[in-house]
């Protein structure tokens, strides 16, 4: 294998050492794995543009603290499910991870930071989500209390406390809700002041999008999140099961946008990216079969799932705001 092509399996702890404002800021960014950023950005920037569409207006300071408590929300969710997979020695004796999308940051592992500063570090960016969801409760009352509320207590008890989520299986579920249907809808909220049955449907393919993630991610993991106890939901279905899952996640996305389409939510067009990006998702499922055995393949096939989610919430932005602008609000 040429040399270009070869992955680290590992952050590397001298790109990453020294205690100056730059590489503290640099260490501190890298341990939430901003990579995945996009899960927790899009669905509000999507849910944004559906409540613009309800409302005709938008409110930039609502937008970016919503912006805010959510990414930080999903980067203290990270570093936290670090601690946790650290204490049940799932990340120290994963050996077929594939950085930087399984396995976790590493960071604990390698040594660059230590298990408390990363429990500091998630529990401070908790902090900051919350100060931000007071500002909002501040603007818009007691109803950001149930959103802020949820989609902590499903980030938290995802990897850590007596329940574990994602050992109960209910992982994908519970980061479905916590980021997408709560991102989206509660965005939506906030600059419409209202909730309907439409704008939770919305909310589904994001949601089915990002499980998919989790779900794909946990496929390299199966070995040593089994090893440890942690029964995710490949552990349980194996990968044929998965691959399964994994296109009927897909396939859901597709059928809301498409009954949103039906009943002139969307426009006609809607459901055509949709539709074609389920030819990434069927080689994405082959890659699931195949598992960690293609090592290539699996890394492939969990890029085009980061893909499908990315281009999906962009291209249903897109619609939305197409409604919006096209009926001239």
């Amino acid at each position: 294998m040429p040399a270009e092509t070869v992955r680290p399996i590992d952050p590397s702890p001298a790109e990453f050492v020294g205690e100056s404002p730059s590489q503290i800021a640099k260490r501190l960014f890298h341990a939430t794995r901003p990579k995945f950023f996009p899960a927790s950005v899009l669905p509000v920037i999507a849910g944004t543009a559906w409540g613009v569409q309800v409302s005709g207006q938008f409110d930039v300071l609502l937008f970016l603290l919503a912006l805010l408590a959510t990414v930080c929300v999903h980067a203290g969710a990270n570093v936290i499910n670090d601690v946790g997979d650290e204490s049940g020695g799932t990340d120290r004796q994963n050996k077929d991870r594939i950085y930087p999308y399984t396995g976790g940051s590493r960071f604990i592992q390698t040594g660059i930071m230590e298990a408390s500063g990363m429990a500091k570090l998630g529990i401070s960016l908790l902090l900051v989500a919350a100060i931000a969801g007071m500002v909002l409760l501040l603007i818009k009352g007691p109803m950001i209390l149930a959103f802020g509320l949820a989609g902590v207590a499903l980030a938290v008890f995802y990897s850590i406390g007596p329940v574990r989520l994602s050992s109960l299986g209910l992982g994908e579920l519970a980061v479905a809700i916590a980021f997408g249907v709560i991102p989206v809808v509660g965005a939506a909220w906030l600059q419409s002041d209202s909730i309907n049955s439409a704008g939770v449907v919305f909310s589904i393919p994001v949601s089915a999008w990002v499980a998919a993630i989790l779900l794909i991610n946990g496929v390299p993991d199966m070995k040593a999140d089994g090893d440890t106890g942690k029964r995710t939901l490949p552990v349980r279905l194996g990968r044929g099961g998965t691959a399964g899952v994994y296109i009927a996640i897909n396939l859901i996305a597709v059928a809301a946008i498409v009954q949103l389409t039906a009943t002139g939510q969307l426009p006609i067009l809607a459901p055509l990216l949709p539709a074609g990006l389920l030819i990434l998702a069927v080689k994405a499922a082959a890659g699931i079969r195949q598992g960690i055995e293609d090592r290539d393949g699996m890394t492939k096939a969990i890029e085009s799932t980061l893909a499908i989610h990315t281009l999906g919430s962009i291209w249903l932005t897109v619609c939305a705001l197409f409604v919006f602008f096209w009926a001239g609000q």
